[in-house]
């Protein structure tokens, strides 16, 4: 059987499903969601712009769907299962090889930034909704606030991906 090339290159771009992968996930993750709450906690506020509530958020996804919806609840969901486990995979099995598929190698931090748009998309364009919130929250304050965050998230997220993987290869 013969590889398609662009087969052959997906391939490659998708990391193996092993406990170094999952170290990589954690490690970038922790240091995407801590910029992540960096911005919208402290330095947005401080800048006179809205304050993001992500375990909030998280908060009324969980009740919404008739689960146990804590503050423990929600900053577990916000920091474990979506900063450290389910946006890092959404990068290394889902974006970032499609886009080396589509688009091929350029440099990290546009592939980044648009990752990080597309969370923004997914958390404030459709979380929001499915948690009984409004469309994209209305477009208020929070909505711009957490753009810039989901943004930089991403952007953190590749450049400690990219900061391990050029250390290992030194």
């Amino acid at each position: 059987m013969t590889t398609i090339p662009s087969e052959a290159r997906l391939a490659r771009s998708v990391p193996a499903v092993n406990f170094s992968t999952l170290g990589l996930m954690f490690i970038s993750g922790f240091f995407a969601t801590i910029a992540f709450d960096l911005w919208g906690q402290i330095l947005s506020p401080a800048l006179g712009f809205a304050t993001l509530s992500p375990h909030g958020l998280a908060r009324s996804l969980l009740g919404s769907l008739g689960l146990p919806a804590s503050d423990f609840a929600g900053y577990f969901v916000h920091f474990y299962v979506v900063g450290l486990i389910g946006y890092p995979i959404g990068w290394l099995f889902v974006f970032a090889p499609l886009w080396q598929r589509v688009i091929g190698n350029t440099h990290w931090l546009l592939p980044s930034a648009i990752y990080g748009f597309g969370l923004w998309v997914f958390a404030i364009g459709g979380i929001t909704t499915v948690a009984g919130l409004p469309f994209f929250l209305n477009f208020s304050g929070i909505t711009w606030v957490a753009l810039v965050g989901h943004v930089l998230y991403g952007i953190v997220l590749v450049a400690v991906l990219k900061l391990i993987e050029r250390q290992q290869s030194a």
